[in-house]
């Protein structure tokens, strides 16, 4: 096993892939306790396909795709608490508009444009070595600044999480703080679609969150918990993916899946 890991990191693409990986899956794990608890957990699948359509369009225009796709996401993150605030929409409902429409634009403007090529399809389904340094210092930039506002704001977050209206009397101003979290979402959907694609990137934020509440009862273990599971599935995720040749988003959302099952399990004999 230990051959194994030395020969991995031997390839400097695959420790670009684990290092910004494990920091993207930290983020979306923390990120996720609170989006499954206020019943917001498929916010990451509609952003992603937000981040699909910017892509798709940063693509044909020859400009840099994390830096059109990152503003447009967080636009769209802004703009999926308004239609729920102020339209009167579901959450269900507004992602639902915002990711389809957003899709649908990507597929258009691919379709006109180069057609499904490389860089579209490892968007797509993911692709470690599709990560130039430029996306791995901006994926590193951005997930250390996800992971220190989530600590500074951490009482504020739990605060919002369980009794939002509780929050707001007490002065805490809920508005910002939803926003906050929509945003810190939008970036680490971003930059985690890189290596887990479009279509797996929701499964990093809410199955580390879900396997955590299958065993803990308090938000901290949840969230130290869901952590630690988010960042041992993804590295595990990797070997397998290295070892088996298979795709690495997939794998990675398998082992979260067999973690699940597991600790599923687990919990169910413990509360007998």
């Amino acid at each position: 096993m230990f051959e194994l890991i030395s020969e991995m990191f031997s390839y400097s693409f695959l420790s670009r892939a684990v290092i910004v990986g494990i920091l993207v899956a930290l983020c979306a794990a923390l990120l996720g306790v609170t989006l499954v608890l206020k019943r917001y957990s498929m916010i990451g699948d509609g952003l992603s396909h937000v981040g699909f359509g910017a892509m798709s369009v940063a693509i044909a225009m020859n400009a840099a795709p994390l830096a059109v796709a990152i503003p447009v996401v967080v636009i769209a993150a802004f703009l999926l608490l308004r239609l729920s605030e102020k339209a009167k929409l579901k959450s269900d409902a507004a992602i639902a508009l915002i990711s389809t429409s957003a899709l649908a634009t990507g597929v258009i403007v691919t379709s006109l444009t180069s057609g499904l090529n490389a860089d579209i399809y490892s968007y797509m389904f993911g692709s470690i070595l599709a990560m130039s340094d430029g996306d791995v210092y901006l994926s590193l930039s951005v997930a250390l600044v996800v992971l220190v506002l989530y600590v500074i704001f951490y009482n504020k977050i739990f605060a919002i999480t369980f009794d939002e209206d509780f929050a707001q009397a007490t002065g805490i101003k809920t508005r910002f703080y939803n926003v906050l979290i929509a945003t810190l979402t939008a970036l680490t959907v971003v930059v985690g679609m890189r290596i887990m694609g479009t279509m797996l990137i929701s499964g990093l934020i809410i199955f580390p969150a879900l396997t955590a509440m299958r065993v803990c009862k308090s938000f901290r273990t949840v969230v130290i918990f869901s952590t630690v599971i988010s960042a041992v599935c993804f590295f595990a995720g990797m070997v397998l993916s290295y070892t088996l040749g298979t795709p690495a988003g997939a794998s990675i959302v398998a082992t979260n899946a067999l973690a699940f099952i597991i600790f599923f399990v687990i919990g169910k004999l413990s509360a007998k």
